[in-house]
């Protein structure tokens, strides 16, 4: 089959767009002048028909003519529910062309995590976490762009792209100043709808670089009417061509094109006939046309705009219920009249159809133009064409989810099965669409619950509120028995703890437990529920509470997760309480395998989820046990490993951040807590995971002395009450209290830390290390009301000595010694400093180290310090200890970069 394109077509596609058109040069001239330049989006913005598609022909001519590579892909109308279609489009052709084995090793650790998204891998088995796979493709274009330099990437009718591609979009343009990669991008203006935050996130990014295109002038549709019917044509007949048209360059063409073939003379009689002509190519004109052709081209045609896209003539043959030689015949017929068009295999090299309509505004109007029953049953037959295609469940159910709902349980296991491949590559968008049309059909009644509790699971990571709704009527069903039940809870309290219901979260395990028969099941939802209660920071100590928890604990040796669950948690407890570390420490360990986590609860084991785990970690932090800690770095590896780039990460960078802030390590710290906030901030402001990262990152900020950073910081990312519903640590009232005396607001810092006493009080937190309030207290009323200072920092130290850490009961008798003079100022500070040199954090050991050397007047304890507060990098004990030098009159040691000498 030959292509037909009008005359008309090259030389409508630049009329009017030298200004578009030299600076899409521009672009391919800045991308190619140098390899290590920062990459840039360009948006076409236009109606349709006004040459978005004709523009994007002339970027991918100009690119290869100055030697770039040129991908390219188009979103469609009715394939906007299809996952990844159009990132696949663009990705799929060079990564198919790549050996099994270079794929890999291009992609690196990505493979397994973006490869099954882009239809090159097969899905390990459970859920991708679709941030993971959304960061794995941004990766994947990344390495390959340094194959392909010069790198173009073309992305039509973005508009109409699914929206696991727009969110890789948005996500791959913050990247560009790191990539020499030309990214183009074709839209309609004012979409609604999911798609229009993504696409004004890249026209964002695009700046100056977006072109609203209009339509053309008379003078351009004249120039254009005389260059394509001869210059005869004559004025009165141009001015009617651009008064029906509008000045729409695809409108014109084709109007062109049929006075052509109408053989129309150009002149001012024939200009009435121009209208009914115009009208034929579109609506119901086109309907018309379509059936001039006859009743088989007309059924070939709607099964065309029922596929969509890559339409194959055999496929469209099985659909329009015809041999595949009539197919063969209506297909040319279409062509013929400018319906269908072969693919250019240049602009869309990973279409594998035969045939594309010429225009999406020719497939939109046919698509629309189906009775809606026919259309139905249509689609009905197309999932059946394309999973006898041996294209999978995942890839029919963009057809599944428009059939007729009729109570068929065969569809309804269809549609669940689409569900469990959409999750399989990070698509729980498209899972979540499944699973609402499969409730619709409606399930069997015993199937009901488990449809409800899988669109639960489904919504999980991206809409709690829509997660609650479901499992609570999964719950309030018949058909979630033993197992599934409690999984069901556990979910539909995470889903209360992650929406900020701490109450109703604790309230629904509590309730569930009440009807649990002794066993596994009841312990594990007891586990929950002290867990929920202990990171819920409105909840009132209860002394009972811990003696509960103790008695369920003494009876676990550790026999399975269960045990291991109480076990944690009665540590973690004892820690929160300022209980004896030795204890806490030997609850820990009891609930670990060979010094390593049990199998299945491991830190991607949905089980259990990462709370008891990061309460495991916490404890051991807080205990000086900075070895065991080293799980930080195995939550890191494993969510790295996973694929897992949303909260869990941003926690466990939050978690390794505070790892390194106790070792004193704080210029690691304050990398690892701005990648935390950088992940906290796309998964959403407010969150507990937002205050973990805000709150660790403006301490440590405060430890090396950047005090206007630091509340830069926090004036930015709003830490200030009020608080969240779930605990903080350290203790986010205590931080900000520090904060607020480090810039100079004592009485406001004296509110603030009074506030975080009466917190602490209610629930019961007396560990100086966690909840600090009290030696910072004491230090601001040291003038104001020396005895109540002397107060607190006795009680600080008597807390300190119940707990026994060396961290602890250093950093009380620092707190002791800044309020004291002379002999006394200098006895506690050596104490201080004989306890922190045994303990594993060195910033306070550097801290004691310089207080101690001010108060002795020793230039070798000086020096000692200032060693020690270099290596942790706390530039302002730094600028401390050489002062002190200073005023001694010690030889220079040397300044930190970017510090003077006062």
């Amino acid at each position: 089959m030959t292509e037909v394109r009008p005359a008309a077509a090259a030389s409508a596609s630049l009329w009017e767009r030298d200004a578009e058109v030299a600076a899409i040069e521009r672009a391919v001239e800045a991308l190619r002048a140098d390899r290590s330049s920062s990459g840039r989006v360009h948006v076409l913005r236009g109606e349709a028909g006004l040459g978005k598609t004709t523009l994007l022909a002339e970027t991918r001519r100009i690119a290869e003519a100055r030697g770039c590579t040129v991908w390219s892909a188009r979103g469609g109308e009715t394939l906007r529910s299809v996952p990844f279609n159009v990132v696949r489009q663009l990705l799929q052709p060079a990564l198919l062309s790549l050996l099994p084995e270079e794929a890999r090793e291009y992609l690196g650790d990505w493979y397994d995590i973006a490869g099954p998204a882009l239809g090159i891998a097969e899905p390990v088995a459970g859920h991708a976490d679709p941030q993971g796979v959304c960061d794995g493709l941004v990766a994947a274009v990344s390495r390959l762009a340094a194959r392909y330099y010069p790198l173009v990437l073309l992305v039509d009718d973005a508009h109409w792209a699914d929206q696991e591609t727009l969110r890789w979009l948005a996500a791959f343009t913050e990247r560009l100043d790191h990539l020499s990669v030309l990214l183009v991008i074709a839209r309609r203006p004012d979409v609604k709808g999911d798609a229009a935050g993504h696409l004004d996130t890249i026209s964002g990014a695009a700046a100056h670089s977006v072109t609203s295109l209009s339509a053309f002038t008379p003078e351009a549709v004249a120039g254009l009417t005389r260059d394509t019917l001869g210059a005869h044509a004559d004025d009165p007949f141009c001015r009617e061509v651009w008064a029906v048209t509008g000045g729409n360059p695809y409108e014109t063409v084709e109007l062109l094109a049929k006075v052509q073939e109408s053989e129309l003379d150009p002149s001012e009689p024939s200009a009435t006939e121009l209208r009914p002509l115009n009208r034929s190519a579109r609506g119901g004109g086109l309907v018309a046309r379509l059936e001039e052709l006859g009743v088989d081209a007309h059924r070939f045609a709607m099964a065309a705009a029922i596929l969509g896209t890559d339409i194959s003539v055999d496929e469209a043959a099985r659909l329009a219920v015809m041999s595949r030689e009539d197919a063969a015949r209506c297909a040319e017929l279409l062509r013929t009249a400018r319906i269908l068009t072969a693919p250019d295999p240049a602009a869309m090299p990973s279409a594998d159809g035969d045939l594309e309509f010429l225009h999406p505004l020719i497939a939109s109007a046919i698509y629309e133009s189906i009775p809606p029953s026919l259309r139905t049953a249509m689609h009905g037959i197309a999932a059946a064409v394309v999973t006898d295609a041996g294209k999978g469940l995942a890839a029919a159910s963009r057809h599944l989810i428009q059939v007729h709902p009729e109570g068929d349980e065969e569809l309804v296991e269809q549609l669940r099965g689409a569900a469990r491949e959409h999750l399989a590559v990070g698509a729980p968008d498209a899972a979540r669409l499944c699973l609402e049309r499969a409730l619709q059909e409606p399930p069997p009644p015993d199937v009901h619950a488990r449809v409800l509790h899988e669109l639960g699971s489904a919504t999980h990571l991206t809409a709690p509120a829509k997660t609650i709704e479901h499992l609570r009527a999964a719950l309030a069903m018949p058909g979630l028995d033993g197992g599934e039940r409690v999984d069901a809870i556990f979910r539909l309290s995470q889903a209360l703890l992650h929406n900020d219901q701490m109450t109703e979260a604790v309230r629904t395990v509590e309730a569930e437990v009440a009807r649990q028969p002794p066993g596994p099941a009841r312990m594990r939802l007891q586990a929950v529920q002290f867990m929920w209660e202990g990171v819920h920071a409105g909840e009132t100590a209860s002394p009972a509470r811990s003696q509960r928890l103790a008695s369920l604990a003494a009876t676990c040796a550790g026999r399975d997760n269960a045990e291991r669950a109480l076990l944690i948690l009665r540590g973690f407890d004892a820690m929160t309480h300022g209980e004896n570390a030795e204890e806490v420490v030997e609850y820990c360990d009891r609930a670990l395998v060979n010094g390593r986590l049990a199998p299945g609860l491991g830190w991607t084991d949905p089980e259990w989820g990462l709370e008891l785990l990061m309460m495991l970690a916490s404890s051991y932090a807080y205990t000086d046990r900075l070895d065991r800690a080293a799980l930080f770095n195995e939550a890191l590896r494993a969510y790295e490993t996973a694929g897992w780039s949303g909260g869990h990460l941003a926690l466990a960078h939050a978690y390794l951040g505070l790892g390194h802030r106790r070792r004193g390590r704080l210029k690691d710290a304050e990398r690892s807590l701005r990648e935390s906030l950088r992940l906290a901030e796309r998964v959403g402001r407010g969150l507990p995971l937002y205050w973990s990262a805000t709150c660790n990152l403006v301490d440590t900020l405060l430890a090396r002395g950047h005090v206007d950073e630091a509340w830069q910081m926090a004036e930015q990312h709003g830490f200030a009450p009020p608080y969240p519903s779930t605990i903080v640590l350290p203790d986010p009232r205590s931080v900000r209290g520090r904060l607020l005396l480090a810039v100079g607001r004592t009485k406001d810092a004296v509110n603030e830390l009074e506030e975080a006493e009466k917190a602490a009080a209610v629930r019961g937190h007396l560990n100086p290390v966690i909840v600090p309030w009290a030696v910072d207290l004491a230090r601001a009323l040291a003038t104001e009301d020396p005895a109540r200072a002397a107060r607190l920092a006795s009680d600080a130290r008597r807390q300190a000595e119940r707990f026994g850490t060396d961290t602890a009961i250093g950093e009380a008798l620092r707190c002791a010694a800044a309020l004291e003079t002379g002999q006394r100022a200098v006895r506690l500070t050596a104490q201080a400093v004989a306890y922190l040199e045994a303990s594993p954090c060195q910033y306070e050991h550097a801290a004691a180290r310089v207080e101690h050397g001010i108060a002795a007047r020793s230039v070798s304890e000086l020096h000692r310090g200032l060693t020690l507060a270099r290596s942790c990098g706390a530039d302002g004990l730094v600028v401390k200890a050489q002062q002190a030098l200073d005023g001694l009159g010690a030889p220079q040691v040397g300044l930190v970069p970017g510090q003077t000498r006062r």
